[in-house]
């Protein structure tokens, strides 16, 4: 699954109902994504919290992006239901899968 911008996020909240959450890996996330003015973070987040469902999103070297989205992965560092992780491994037993 792709998140590349706002019409994406259903898709995605569909996806994490068939299982205990939604996984994103780097490659799945777009350019938008880290582009914290563009408000898909937030639209996605936002939607995920809202229906208590689990997204875990795997950002390996989040020190080549803005001091903004680095503060962002701060923030959800022991958020319930959304969190970064620097590899998949330990985004999958976070979620369980």
């Amino acid at each position: 699954m792709q998140c590349n911008n706002k019409e994406d996020v259903r898709s995605l909240l569909e996806a994490s109902f068939s299982g205990a959450g939604l996984l994103l890996e780097f490659d799945d996330l777009g350019e938008n994504f880290f582009d914290l003015s563009s408000g898909l973070a937030g639209e996605l987040f936002q939607t995920f919290n809202n229906y208590g469902k689990k997204l875990a999103l795997v950002v390996p070297d989040p020190s080549i992006y803005s001091r903004s989205f680095q503060q962002l992965i701060l923030e959800h560092q022991y958020h319930s239901s959304i969190r970064f992780f620097g590899e998949a491994k330990a985004a999958r037993q976070w979620l369980q899968i």
